[in-house]
Protein backbone atom coordinates (compact mmCIF):
# COMPACT_ATOMS: atom_id res chain seq x y z
CA UNK A 1 0.00 0.00 0.00
CA UNK A 2 1.41 3.52 -0.44
CA UNK A 3 2.21 5.50 2.57
CA UNK A 4 2.59 9.44 2.52
CA UNK A 5 4.88 11.05 0.35
CA UNK A 6 8.38 12.57 2.03
CA UNK A 7 7.46 16.35 2.46
CA UNK A 8 8.83 18.14 -1.05
CA UNK A 9 8.91 21.63 -1.61
CA UNK A 10 5.00 21.80 -2.12
CA UNK A 11 2.44 21.69 0.36
CA UNK A 12 -1.10 19.30 -0.77
CA UNK A 13 -4.26 20.35 0.62
CA UNK A 14 -7.06 17.88 0.41
CA UNK A 15 -10.78 18.34 0.29
CA UNK A 16 -12.88 15.24 1.14
CA UNK A 17 -16.80 15.88 0.87
CA UNK A 18 -18.23 13.22 3.42
CA UNK A 19 -19.84 10.15 1.66
CA UNK A 20 -23.62 9.44 1.17
CA UNK A 21 -25.20 9.80 4.16
CA UNK A 22 -29.09 8.46 5.14
CA UNK A 23 -31.73 10.43 6.33
CA UNK A 24 -33.76 8.70 8.81
CA UNK A 25 -36.70 10.66 10.39
CA UNK A 26 -36.35 12.09 13.85
CA UNK A 27 -32.24 12.49 13.86
CA UNK A 28 -30.74 15.53 14.29
CA UNK A 29 -28.45 16.51 10.92
CA UNK A 30 -25.57 16.28 12.91
CA UNK A 31 -25.64 13.23 14.02
CA UNK A 32 -27.03 11.48 10.12
CA UNK A 33 -25.25 8.33 9.83
CA UNK A 34 -24.04 7.54 6.23
CA UNK A 35 -26.25 5.51 3.93
CA UNK A 36 -25.28 2.37 2.69
CA UNK A 37 -23.55 3.36 -0.39
CA UNK A 38 -21.62 6.06 1.56
CA UNK A 39 -20.34 3.05 3.81
CA UNK A 40 -18.88 1.57 0.16
CA UNK A 41 -17.64 4.90 -1.02
CA UNK A 42 -15.74 6.38 1.89
CA UNK A 43 -13.18 3.37 1.80
CA UNK A 44 -12.71 3.80 -2.16
CA UNK A 45 -12.35 7.26 -1.39
CA UNK A 46 -8.89 5.93 1.13
CA UNK A 47 -7.90 3.90 -1.45
CA UNK A 48 -7.82 6.36 -3.95
CA UNK A 49 -5.80 8.78 -1.67
CA UNK A 50 -3.20 5.66 -1.49
CA UNK A 51 -3.03 5.17 -5.37
CA UNK A 52 -2.43 8.41 -5.68
CA UNK A 53 0.24 8.49 -3.22
CA UNK A 54 -1.61 11.33 -1.24
CA UNK A 55 -1.84 10.25 2.40
CA UNK A 56 -1.73 13.13 4.63
CA UNK A 57 0.26 14.03 7.60
CA UNK A 58 -2.76 15.51 9.20
CA UNK A 59 -6.45 15.50 9.12
CA UNK A 60 -8.86 17.79 10.14
CA UNK A 61 -12.68 16.70 10.50
CA UNK A 62 -16.31 17.86 11.26
CA UNK A 63 -17.51 16.56 14.01
CA UNK A 64 -21.15 15.37 12.34
CA UNK A 65 -21.41 11.85 12.12
CA UNK A 66 -21.49 11.03 8.77
CA UNK A 67 -17.81 12.90 8.62
CA UNK A 68 -16.52 11.03 11.13
CA UNK A 69 -17.70 7.76 9.64
CA UNK A 70 -15.89 9.17 6.48
CA UNK A 71 -13.08 9.37 7.97
CA UNK A 72 -13.26 6.09 9.81
CA UNK A 73 -13.32 3.85 6.84
CA UNK A 74 -11.61 5.97 4.41
CA UNK A 75 -8.00 6.12 7.06
CA UNK A 76 -8.84 1.95 7.55
CA UNK A 77 -7.42 1.68 4.12
CA UNK A 78 -4.22 2.57 5.43
CA UNK A 79 -1.73 1.01 7.50
CA UNK A 80 -0.72 3.92 8.99
CA UNK A 81 -3.45 6.49 9.59
CA UNK A 82 -2.07 9.91 10.16
CA UNK A 83 -3.60 11.99 13.57
CA UNK A 84 -6.79 13.13 13.17
CA UNK A 85 -8.39 16.35 14.80
CA UNK A 86 -12.24 16.87 14.72
CA UNK A 87 -13.26 20.68 15.04
CA UNK A 88 -16.85 21.65 15.68
CA UNK A 89 -15.83 24.90 13.60
CA UNK A 90 -15.85 22.59 10.12
CA UNK A 91 -19.52 21.38 10.54
CA UNK A 92 -21.54 24.51 8.96
CA UNK A 93 -18.74 26.58 8.28
CA UNK A 94 -18.08 28.41 4.90
CA UNK A 95 -14.83 28.82 3.08
CA UNK A 96 -13.60 31.49 5.13
CA UNK A 97 -13.95 29.54 8.37
CA UNK A 98 -12.01 26.23 6.76
CA UNK A 99 -9.65 28.55 5.51
CA UNK A 100 -8.64 29.77 9.07
CA UNK A 101 -8.72 26.50 10.41
CA UNK A 102 -6.73 25.24 7.56
CA UNK A 103 -4.77 28.30 8.52
CA UNK A 104 -3.92 26.96 12.04
CA UNK A 105 -2.26 23.33 11.02
CA UNK A 106 1.16 22.81 12.25
CA UNK A 107 4.19 24.01 9.77
CA UNK A 108 5.74 20.50 9.20
CA UNK A 109 2.37 19.22 7.85
CA UNK A 110 2.78 18.58 4.09
CA UNK A 111 -0.24 16.80 2.66
CA UNK A 112 -3.40 18.29 4.94
CA UNK A 113 -7.06 16.57 4.08
CA UNK A 114 -9.90 18.47 5.30
CA UNK A 115 -12.77 16.41 5.53
CA UNK A 116 -16.15 18.37 5.94
CA UNK A 117 -19.19 19.46 4.13
CA UNK A 118 -20.55 20.72 0.62
CA UNK A 119 -20.32 23.83 -0.30
CA UNK A 120 -18.02 25.27 1.77
CA UNK A 121 -15.55 22.99 0.40
CA UNK A 122 -16.07 24.13 -3.04
CA UNK A 123 -16.30 27.55 -1.51
CA UNK A 124 -12.71 27.05 -0.45
CA UNK A 125 -11.58 24.82 -3.29
CA UNK A 126 -12.61 28.03 -6.06
CA UNK A 127 -11.41 30.37 -3.39
CA UNK A 128 -7.98 29.07 -3.24
CA UNK A 129 -7.80 27.79 -7.04
CA UNK A 130 -9.10 31.27 -8.48
CA UNK A 131 -9.17 31.22 -12.39
CA UNK A 132 -7.35 29.46 -15.22
CA UNK A 133 -7.10 25.56 -13.46
CA UNK A 134 -9.40 24.93 -16.74
CA UNK A 135 -10.86 21.76 -16.56
CA UNK A 136 -10.16 20.61 -13.16
CA UNK A 137 -12.03 23.67 -11.97
CA UNK A 138 -15.01 23.46 -14.27
CA UNK A 139 -15.71 19.90 -12.60
CA UNK A 140 -15.82 21.09 -9.20
CA UNK A 141 -17.74 24.05 -10.27
CA UNK A 142 -20.36 21.59 -11.66
CA UNK A 143 -20.65 19.05 -9.24
CA UNK A 144 -18.72 17.99 -5.98
CA UNK A 145 -20.74 15.24 -4.92
CA UNK A 146 -20.30 12.93 -1.60
CA UNK A 147 -16.80 11.46 -1.27
CA UNK A 148 -15.85 13.77 -3.85
CA UNK A 149 -11.55 14.91 -3.81
CA UNK A 150 -10.02 17.59 -4.92
CA UNK A 151 -6.65 18.11 -4.58
CA UNK A 152 -4.71 21.88 -4.37
CA UNK A 153 -0.86 22.31 -4.08
CA UNK A 154 0.85 25.27 -3.69
CA UNK A 155 4.21 26.13 -2.50
CA UNK A 156 4.53 28.12 0.84
CA UNK A 157 6.18 27.96 4.14
CA UNK A 158 3.47 27.49 6.54
CA UNK A 159 0.13 27.18 6.24
CA UNK A 160 -0.87 30.65 8.29
CA UNK A 161 0.20 32.57 4.87
CA UNK A 162 -2.19 30.80 2.79
CA UNK A 163 -4.43 33.20 0.75
CA UNK A 164 -6.79 33.21 -2.12
CA UNK A 165 -5.55 32.20 -5.56
CA UNK A 166 -2.47 30.93 -4.09
CA UNK A 167 -2.82 27.20 -5.08
CA UNK A 168 -3.54 24.51 -7.79
CA UNK A 169 -6.06 22.71 -7.98
CA UNK A 170 -4.47 19.58 -9.51
CA UNK A 171 -6.83 16.78 -9.65
CA UNK A 172 -10.61 15.90 -8.90
CA UNK A 173 -12.20 12.46 -8.40
CA UNK A 174 -15.35 10.75 -7.02
CA UNK A 175 -14.25 7.47 -5.86
CA UNK A 176 -17.13 4.83 -5.48
CA UNK A 177 -17.24 1.48 -4.23
CA UNK A 178 -18.59 -1.90 -5.54
CA UNK A 179 -21.60 -2.86 -4.66
CA UNK A 180 -21.96 -6.11 -3.98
Amino acid sequence: MTERAEPGPGRRLVLLRHAKSARPEGVPDHERPLAPRGRRDAPAAGRALAEAGCLPDLALCSTALRARQTWELACAQWSDPPPVRYDARLYHADATRLLDVVREAPAQTATLLLLGHDPALVDLALHLAGEGAGDTLDRVRAAFSTSALAILTWHGPTWQVLTGQAARLTAVTVPRGQRT
